[in-house]
């Protein structure tokens, strides 16, 4: 029985693919992830995000407030298959305010796509989240994006990669012309030219005119200084650039790049042709038990996201898991490792951003939704067989604090459950004053922004209108060692003591000098600007 359930699982995870998508805002993500799904075969006709009043909404911005602005501000799972595997596209906000939210997105990433405009090449949000996936280890796919508008050359954006993100660079495919002269992408690979045909807003799949490099007709159907300019790029690429080494590529580094134009849909299917020759396939994990492979026999998985009301009319909670090891059945019986409790779970539910299906079965590498009453917490490890822990997903530390006041006391039940909910998913920290007196909750967030959604769907999900005040702190530190450390001190100054959602004390300053100058004077006080987790150095007692 176990060689049989083995070999199911190694099964699945060669045919399963799992990454996350990240860029700065307007780099073109949602329209790349909506192309994505085009060959895919999920959907048939993708919506031009820029005409969204005149078109259906971009699949993967389902909240009232992303499709009112046109911007992701919150991470959404969207399945499908291509060429008889299983991807999981795990969509995360783009905008900086959310970044919060693709930290715990890539937490459960096997591999991470880095979207880049050809105009601006890198730009700070990218480099931020490009930090995140170096500490994880997570191998990168370069997507140089807008090719059908004026932008830099290829071989600037891959010098400065390589540059300011110490990534060795490999040009899977390479541009033929930019901006109006774009005409498609050479392969590389195969040594053959993609001539791209222009369709209205790239709505359905683009068709193209495949030639070999060497081939006479070339000259009919290109420019003769594009031809040119791409045979002198490649015997540069070739003559001094690196051969493609995919252990480096795991490793995280070195960065297969491609072109093209997601809105046109020039080069997206190679993209994704290539992306699951290349990518990392489903892996082991580090646990409380040590590294545990995908194809252990028990199941495992660990939540990565929490989402209040994806369905308004039933105004339900879904708890985001990233299946790790074992086979997951529908109504299958797992063990609690944070609380010890025993969880039965129903309903569980395939993902497709708002849209969901029930399904009965799951593997290593996928996402399944399950209803939440209140049950799960980000980060918790759920199992079957020997107790095991997963890493915890940490919070980082915010830089902007408000409070946030209910002036309507029939209003307070509402109030309270809205606050309850949006704080379970991480939409923002909340946090409470020491004095018991002051009840107030006072909302920590890394931007502005997202003061604004937690007030709009306060409003907009629960019927409650409040007043926000803001405070004048820029700075929160966790007390390692919690109050008994912190009454240890005794007395200090320039700071304000509140409590985390779990308890625990977090010092507020208005300035970092503040918060230096305090830990000179109180070099025994240890501070941490991440919000202390389950750490997997030491395995779990029975």
């Amino acid at each position: 029985m176990s060689t049989q359930i083995e070999t199911e699982l190694h099964q699945a995870v060669e045919l399963r693919r799992n990454f996350a998508i990240i860029s700065h805002p307007d780099a073109g993500k949602t329209t790349l992830t909506e192309k994505l799904l085009l060959y895919g075969g999920a959907i048939h006709e993708a919506g031009a995000v820029k005409a969204r009043r005149a078109q259906r909404k971009a699949t993967s911005d389902w909240m009232a407030m992303e499709q009112q602005r046109g911007i992701s501000i919150t991470s959404t799972v969207l399945q499908f298959e291509y060429q008889n595997c299983q991807i999981n596209l795990l969509d995360t906000p783009g905008h900086q305010d959310f970044s919060e939210d693709t930290y715990r997105t890539l937490a459960a990433a096997d591999n991470a796509v880095m979207l880049i405009d050809v105009a601006k090449g890198l730009e700070p949000q990218t480099r931020k989240l490009f930090e995140v996936c170096k500490l994880k280890g997570l191998p990168i796919f370069t997507f140089v994006n807008k090719l059908d508008r004026p932008g830099r050359e290829a071989l600037e954006l891959l010098d400065e990669i390589e540059q300011e993100l110490g990534l060795q660079t490999y040009g899977v495919n390479w541009p033929i012309g930019v901006g109006d002269r774009f005409k498609g992408v050479f392969d590389r690979q195969e040594q053959k030219i993609h001539l791209f045909e222009r369709n209205a807003h790239g709505s359905r799949a683009a068709h193209d005119t495949t030639v070999d490099l060497g081939d006479a007709e070339i000259e009919k159907l290109l420019e003769e200084d594009l031809y040119y300019q791409l045979k002198n790029d490649l015997e540069l690429l070739e003559g001094v650039g690196p051969d493609l080494d995919l252990d480096l590529v795991h490793q995280g580094k070195m960065t297969p790049v491609f072109f093209g134009s997601a809105m046109t849909n020039f080069g997206v299917e190679l993209f994704l042709k290539y992306f699951l020759k290349y990518a990392l396939k489903p892996g082991a994990h580090n646990s409380s038990v040590g590294k545990v492979p995908p194809t252990y026999p028990d199941f495992s998985g660990f939540v990565f996201k929490l989402q209040a009301n994806m369905d308004p009319k039933h105004r339900d909670r879904v708890a985001f898991i990233r299946v790790c090891t074992g086979k997951f059945e529908k109504d299958m019986t797992v063990n609690h490792a944070r609380t010890g409790k025993v969880v039965r779970l129903s309903r569980p539910q395939k993902l497709f951003a708002q849209e969901r299906e029930s399904i009965d079965t799951a593997y290593p590498g996928d996402v399944i939704g399950l209803n939440n009453p209140g049950v799960f917490a980000i980060g918790d490890t759920i199992y079957t067989g020997q107790k095991l822990e997963y890493e915890g997903i940490p919070y980082f530390s915010p830089e902007l604090f408000a409070s946030l006041r209910n002036p309507n006391p029939s209003k307070f039940k509402q109030f309270q459950k809205g606050i309850s909910e949006l704080r379970e998913e991480g939409a923002v920290q909340i946090m409470y004053s020491s004095d018991e007196a002051k009840r107030d909750p006072i909302m920590a967030a890394v931007g502005q922004l997202q003061f604004e959604v937690v007030q709009f769907r306060l409003q907009n999900e629960y019927g409650v209108e409040t007043i926000l005040e803001l405070l004048p702190y820029s700075v929160a530190r966790w007390v390692e060692g919690g109050w008994e450390a912190l009454e240890k001190v005794g007395r200090i100054f320039n700071t304000t003591t509140v409590k985390d959602n779990m308890g625990r004390p977090v010092l507020l300053f208005r300035n970092e000098w503040n918060c230096q100058q305090l830990q000179a004077d109180h070099p025994e006080l240890k501070l941490s600007a991440i919000a202390p987790v389950y750490s997997c150095e030491q395995p779990v007692k029975e």
